[in-house]
């Protein structure tokens, strides 16, 4: 439980009266939207994901960048562009996830730029498929002042880690665990907050228990278990797994799939929070996968004017009125992560 407590501590000693109230602001003007049912939009998001590279060296399979298959620009985050964009944002904000996109550490100078928000006491996060942290990275990781790292650990054997993590290497995986874990002791770091994620599908989802066991073997901090978003799931997917608390899917009478949870006309992500791609397009949430719902460029105007624009509220209001109409809210749950 110390783990839990030092992280917990991490995040609060980052707070400031300016984004609690901030915050506040968000939780009522959210809840007003529900009450009458029109978007009321109070404060500047508490949480924004970022994209550090849309490359990627692995070819997962429910994934655009696995799968090579963008429509959309195609690059790396320039270093002096999310400097500007922290300078607007970083007084509100209590997350700053690294992550969208790709894996984070592709991006040369993805370091440093955790460390330019970390000095700017913002807690940050970044999801990785764990092949790029050798040594040399993993004492930076430590240094740059990273709050939470997840790695993702799809299987505790290579036969069942490659059937998601296609063209991965489960052992290097560990390696780099070991790694991060090693230099945070050496350098006597409180972070980062080391969390296995394991993505539950139907290959891999006997194995559970044991990513339990490795992750305290090696010194993880926290185990996570993912529910597995598939895009094509009416006919069922050899994804979707057997085990029905890890899926996001439900098998009707006549054998098709149907989403399990009933979705509501309101989403807390669309007034708290917000992804900004590598090129600078503020996209409403990470479901937006290939950035078609636009609603501004970081290029052309400031944060603040496009959290307020005209297209941004109509986005909300369409939310409000139905979000069966929104293509990118039709596969959506809410909750998909299990916590352990």
């Amino acid at each position: 439980m110390k783990v839990y407590y030092a992280d917990t501590f991490n995040f609060l000693s980052k707070l400031s009266i300016r984004r609690l109230f901030n915050f506040s602001k968000l939780i009522v003007s959210y809840h007003l939207t529900k009450w009458f049912n029109k978007p009321v939009q109070w404060g500047k998001p508490m949480t924004i994901s970022i994209e550090p590279t849309t490359a990627c060296n692995l070819r997962c399979p429910e994934c655009p960048s696995g799968l090579r298959s963008f429509t959309r620009a195609t690059g790396n985050l320039k270093k002096d562009f999310f400097s500007s964009t922290l300078d607007q944002l970083h007084k509100d904000l209590m997350y700053l996830i690294f992550y969208f996109q790709g894996e984070p550490y592709i991006n040369p100078d993805f370091l440093e730029m955790v460390k330019k928000a970390s000095d700017k006491k913002v807690y940050t996060i970044t999801s990785t498929n764990g092949h790029f942290l050798n040594d040399a990275n993993a004492k930076k990781t430590i240094e740059s002042g990273l709050d939470r790292l997840i790695i993702s650990v799809d299987g505790t054997s290579q036969d069942t880690y490659e059937n998601y993590r296609k063209e991965g290497n489960l052992e290097t995986v560990l390696q780099g665990a070991r790694n991060v874990v090693k230099w945070k002791k050496k350098l006597n770091s409180q972070t980062p907050h080391i969390i296995f994620q394991f993505l539950v599908v139907k290959p891999n989802e006997h194995q559970i228990p044991e990513i339990y066991e490795l992750a305290k073997e090696i010194g993880i901090d926290e185990v996570k278990l993912k529910t597995a978003q598939v895009y094509e799931y009416e006919n069922g997917n050899p994804l979707i797994p057997d085990l029905d608390q890890y899926s996001r899917y439900k098998k009707e009478a006549d054998g098709t799939y149907s989403l399990k949870n009933e979705l509501s006309n309101d989403c807390w992500k669309l007034w708290h929070a917000c992804v900004i791609t590598w090129d600078g397009m503020v996209v409403p949430c990470c479901f937006d996968k290939d950035a078609t719902h636009q609603l501004g460029d970081l290029k052309q105007q400031s944060f603040t004017d496009i959290w307020a624009s005209e297209s941004y509220n109509t986005f909300r209001s369409k939310l409000v009125k139905g979000r069966q109409e929104i293509d990118i809210c039709t596969n959506c749950t809410e909750g998909c992560t299990v916590w352990a």
